[in-house]
């Protein structure tokens, strides 16, 4: 196809150009973005030359919205071009510093035309595999609000009830704990806190989801609650409580949120066929292979290579040299939300894999710090993956750290 177009994106209209292999603008529109809009675009590139068989490539300044999903679902090439990487490319076309939505557009199509090899398209991933994508990142986005929730409501605690996160502080989860969820509702202050009762204490602790250990636990509760510690002035005292309810619930749909979407990402990724080959993996479990199958997709074309999906994921280092100066450092463009679920994944597999264990140590003795080696080991087991995906085997130990030779540090 000697046909390119360009689409400048926007909230709710789209500029469209379409140029040929020499540079030559063949038609530009602009389209609104509903129904409408996508059959008239589609009409144009049908008028350029666009069939089912030879369709014509697209770049766009953005991977999402329903525009990018519509052209997707055609099996038309959609390259998104980062905008920074335009505003590059502009300067190319003009000297100025001139800008519009239109020039923009044909400068998307000259992109295509004269770097198309440089600009990947969107993987080809299944249905289900986008479906697991859309539920792993809202679940993701949801355990970093409530780690955001949880931080700020432990910080408000500590400005007037330091006793109730040292009521909590040796319990896993301390006061994301429903348990403490709970009491902190009933009673959002010093006092109220001291006023409980044992039985109100044991009546809040089962309402939780408490089964055992009820009257050890309210007993350690009560007696926390009524040691001496410094307080506020009791309308100061009231009015946090109050803020403290407020951010508490902000808390509580956090936690619900995360749970619930947990639940959904769990239950599909079991219905995917690459499910337990990923799970095969030491230090993968459902959740976090989840994670990782929503951001490298399963279209077995989009990494040629395993350094391709190290390099995505930024566990392949770089190197700048120049002259007589070279460095080599770790990569900072990457996929954030597959380099931190690989960062969990590298750390469970620590105690789960012997070899990956015994690799992590090489490269602590090597002088690696321990990001780095955990880094290194991200790698490996992304490369035992990639194998594993393309061949439809399972993760094999021996395979993947023989013990019988000593694994060669890598770079």
């Amino acid at each position: 196809m000697d046909v390119y177009c360009g689409i400048d994106w926007a909230e709710d209209h789209h500029d469209i150009a379409v140029v040929d292999q020499d540079g030559k603008l063949l038609a530009r529109r602009r389209i609104s973005d509903d129904a409408a809009g996508l059959a008239g675009l589609l009409d144009l590139l049908a008028e350029h030359g666009d069939t089912a068989g030879d369709p014509v490539p697209v770049a766009i300044e953005t991977p999402r919205g329903l525009l990018v999903a519509c052209l997707r679902a055609t099996g038309r090439p959609v390259c998104p071009v980062n905008p920074m990487a335009v505003a590059r490319y502009r300067d190319r076309h003009s000297v100025t510093g001139k800008k519009s939505d239109h020039g923009d557009s044909v400068v998307l199509a000259h992109v295509l035309r004269t770097d198309m090899g440089m600009h990947r398209p969107l993987p080809a991933d299944s249905e289900l595999a986008q479906a697991i994508a859309v539920l792993a990142r809202a679940q993701q986005d949801a355990v970093w609000d409530r780690t955001c929730a949880h931080n700020k409501l432990r910080s408000h605690l500590r400005e007037y009830f330091p006793g109730f996160l040292a009521a909590f502080a040796a319990a896993r989860g301390g006061i994301m704990r429903p348990e403490a969820r709970a009491i902190l509702a009933a009673a959002p202050t010093p006092a109220a806190a001291a006023a409980l009762t044992l039985a109100q204490l044991r009546s809040l602790l089962a309402k939780a989801g408490r089964s055992r250990g009820i009257d050890t636990e309210a007993t350690r509760l009560r007696d926390a609650f009524r040691t001496q510690q410094m307080r506020q002035l009791p309308l100061v005292e009231n009015a946090m409580g109050r803020q403290a309810a407020a951010l508490l619930r902000q808390l509580d749909a956090a936690c619900t949120s995360a749970g619930d979407l947990e639940q959904a990402v769990v239950a599909s990724f079991n219905q995917h066929p690459d499910a337990g080959i990923l799970t095969s993996f030491p230090g993968l479990g459902p959740l976090t292979g989840a994670r990782v199958l929503a951001e490298t997709g399963d279209d077995r074309s989009r990494f040629q290579d395993a350094k391709g999906l190290k390099a995505y994921a930024g566990a392949a280092p770089i190197t700048r040299a120049s002259g007589k100066t070279k460095s080599v450092t770790r990569r900072k463009v990457k996929n954030n939300r597959l380099a931190a679920a690989g960062y969990t994944w590298a750390f469970s597999a620590l105690t789960a894999s012997p070899g990956a264990r015994a690799h992590y140590d090489r490269r602590r003795d090597a002088g690696d710090k321990h990001a780095g080696a955990q880094r290194n080991l991200f790698g490996r087991l992304l490369g035992c993956l990639h194998h594993c995906l393309i061949t439809g085997q399972h993760y094999d130990e021996a395979t993947a750290f023989p013990a019988s030779t000593k694994q060669p540090i890598a770079a």
